[in-house]
């Protein structure tokens, strides 16, 4: 039961530790046709030894996959972050029962205080650190919104890259502050 409950929560451990976002105002075309967004910052990532709560209808350890599944209604907390998903899988490397890859599917939402990032699907990259979120995605922090239908957050170079969608365009709403907001 302890090898259980440690494969579970270091995984989950390495989800939370990267997340915190932020909404950036400077865009450049990337290569590849999407806009890299300096300043949005791979949900921001960081260490935290705070306990990781998750609830879900279902759970299933799958030792010949590596793979922990929880299905239906999944909610886990971590300090002042919170996911939401229709399931989260969870995949480890055999051997070393390290993590190697997160994905939270369906109706995925991630919220810390007035910051949420919404898809269809987020992966986290163990080994390039990497998170992508994937389907409708959008990052909004306050007044401020940035949609594409895929935003991929390279967590360790604290950038972003945002792909348009049906039509190839990302859509940003930039609310600038207001003159009191300023002078704080």
């Amino acid at each position: 039961m302890r090898v259980w409950i440690s494969l579970l929560l270091v995984p989950l451990f390495f989800l939370f530790t990267a997340s915190r976002m932020g909404v950036a105002l400077e865009k450049k075309t990337s290569s590849k046709g999407g806009k890299e967004v300096s300043g949005l910052k791979g949900f921001g990532f960081t260490a935290s030894h705070a306990p990781i709560d998750i609830s879900s209808d279902s759970v299933e350890v799958d030792q010949k996959k590596n793979t922990v599944t929880f299905k239906g209604n999944v909610v886990a907390k971590q300090e002042d972050i919170t996911l939401y998903a229709n399931t989260l899988i969870i995949l480890y490397d055999p051997d070393t029962k390290q993590l190697k890859e997160i994905r939270a599917i369906g109706n995925v939402k991630v919220v810390q205080r007035e910051r949420r990032a919404t898809g269809q699907k987020a992966t986290f990259h163990q080994d390039e650190n990497k998170v992508v979120l994937d389907g409708e995605a959008v990052v909004r922090e306050g007044e401020n919104v940035i949609r594409g239908d895929k935003i991929t957050f390279y967590v360790n170079e604290e950038r972003s890259v945002v792909e348009g969608g049906k039509e190839g365009r990302v859509i940003t709403h930039i609310t600038p502050s207001s003159k009191e907001e300023r002078k704080k």
